[in-house]
């Protein structure tokens, strides 16, 4: 009779292999949408200052960009991607950076910051580009709202996000290539908001994102949120001095998500302990009942939470919602 943690490591083994294969075999026979041309964006210099002034310019580059983008989506026949770029192009919205090309990437600001002594990076996961934006950025508004006063968040779409029905989303290869991105747009902000209280606000795949650009980070908070694990074992090995919180909601699919972590011959498939464990050592907050996309909804326990957590202040209501 096999010991116990053989017979364990086996059935992780085996329900890993299962979630793989279920989720590899519809994608590979799926077909792809075709991709809206954009044109490439202009080079930008890194952000030198917060003024008004230069966020203003910066903002304004950034529109010109997404205009060029949305006459190329309707010459292209893509009425609906044109209709979103033209709201995007809003004078009253304001991006640091925009690229409508493989999906989009760009990084918008809500709220004033230029005057900001809070400032929460919005690190969104899976499924999110240019066609979900508007679910992405209601909760960065949301949370802005929550905050009010001299607060920003700033809602990073830096990265090609994975597909949450793919491989992708299994394996950590999209964040290997999204963490040194995000690594030097939180330095740069450091550089020119060196006194506000910065956060790291992160969703699902996105938390493995920041767990990988964590790494000397001059951040107050982590907030991991609906994350299926982040690739490390516990808190120590993201090798910050951040206080690293986790929650999950208490309808959460993610909760199923098999917690492990092995090394096949053609990939890396999964994100190891949970981070809402005892063993990583989060801090652990409550998230209340919502599901995977309600974490930042209006009125939720979670939203007040993590609003009150990149403040500096005691959660709410601390407990485990596994």
């Amino acid at each position: 009779m096999a010991s116990r943690p053989r017979s364990s490591r086996l059935h992780r083994t085996l329900l890993a292999a299962l979630v793989a294969t279920s989720v590899a075999l519809p994608v590979s026979g799926a077909a792809r949408p075709s991709a809206v041309p954009a044109p490439a964006p202009a080079a930008l210099a890194p952000l030198r200052a917060a003024t008004p002034a230069d966020l203003g310019a910066r903002y304004a580059v950034s529109r010109d960009g997404i205009r060029a983008a949305e006459r190329m989506a309707a010459d292209h026949g893509d009425r609906r991607r044109a209709a979103a770029l033209r709201t995007m192009a809003d004078p009253g919205r304001h991006f640091l950076s925009f690229d409508g090309r493989d999906g989009g990437r760009t990084v918008e600001v809500f709220g004033d910051l230029s005057r900001a002594e809070r400032i929460a990076v919005l690190v969104p996961g899976s499924d999110t580009n240019l066609d979900t934006y508007a679910r992405f950025r209601a909760g960065a508004v949301a949370l802005q709202q929550e905050w009010g006063g001299r607060s920003a968040v700033v809602a990073w779409l830096g990265y090609e996000t994975p597909r949450t029905v793919s491989p992708e989303a299994l394996t950590p290869g999209r964040a290997d290539d999204a963490a040194p991105q995000l690594a030097n747009f939180v330095r740069e902000l450091s550089a020119v908001k060196p006194a506000a209280r910065t956060s790291l606000i992160c969703h699902s795949y996105g938390s493995v994102v920041c767990a990988r650009a964590a790494s000397g980070l001059r951040v107050a908070d982590i907030v991991l949120y609906g994350s299926p694990g982040v690739g490390a074992d516990t808190v120590g090995q993201l090798h910050t001095r951040a206080t690293v919180w986790a929650g999950r909601g208490a309808d959460d699919w993610v909760a199923e998500v098999p917690h492990i972590r092995l090394q096949l011959p053609f990939a890396n498939i999964g994100f190891g302990v949970d981070p809402v464990s005892p063993e990583f050592g989060a801090r652990i907050f409550a998230a209340g009942t919502g599901g995977h996309s309600d974490y930042l909804k209006p009125g939720s326990v979670s939203l007040t939470n993590i609003a009150r957590i990149a403040s500096g202040k005691t959660p709410a209501e601390e407990g485990r919602h596994a």
